[in-house]
């Protein structure tokens, strides 16, 4: 039996690993092939491959906004709400190795426009945005626009974390922290 019996799962799992494996030039047969389906019903759930690596954008995208886009909590300050976002970020980043390679190449090597991407990814865009333009508005975070912060953050971490797994070993505790320390003393007023 399959492990992920939905086909449309099962695809768009085949296309994240190939991509990760082989690239965007990974074939609409290759990918069927590897989710045990015909290339023909492939081709029923997603029309060309730029819809598939839509697909794909939106599945991670789905989860970094189920992971990250989380409210604060009553009663927390702008400044643990964005080291919350940091600690959570180096989390969603680590556990997933291929998922990890699979948001950096998408990042690096686009198959679609930059305006679809921001609309796949607007809302955890959006949560990162007003989080950081909150902490500012306290005197928590420096001055700048939120949207580089952000990005200077989540751009730091997922190629720290990068380079962090050419070593073998499991992220430790003390890596975790200093990881977040810095992003945070990056970020601090």
């Amino acid at each position: 039996m399959d492990s992920v019996p939905d086909k449309h799962e099962r695809i768009l799992q085949a296309a994240s690993q190939l991509i990760v494996r082989d690239g965007l030039q990974c074939s609409m047969a290759a990918i069927a092939e590897e989710a045990g389906v015909a290339t023909g019903s492939l081709y029923n759930y997603f029309d060309s491959k730029e819809a598939l690596v839509r697909g794909v954008y939106g599945r991670v995208a789905e989860e970094m906004t189920e992971s990250l886009s989380t409210p604060a909590e009553p009663g927390q300050s702008p400044e643990a709400r964005v080291r919350s976002y940091i600690a959570l970020y180096i989390d969603f980043i680590w556990v997933d190795p291929v998922r990890a390679r699979l948001f950096d190449y998408l990042d690096n090597t686009p198959l679609i426009a930059m305006e679809d991407a921001g609309k796949i990814f607007g809302p955890l865009v959006d949560h990162a945005i007003a989080m950081i333009a909150e902490a500012q508005a306290a005197g928590a975070v420096r001055q700048g626009p939120p949207t580089l912060l952000a990005s200077f953050m989540r751009g730091a971490i997922r190629n720290t974390l990068k380079r962090r797994r050419t070593d073998p070993a499991p992220l430790t505790g003390e890596e975790r922290d200093l990881i977040a320390a810095m992003c945070w003393s990056a970020l601090a007023a």
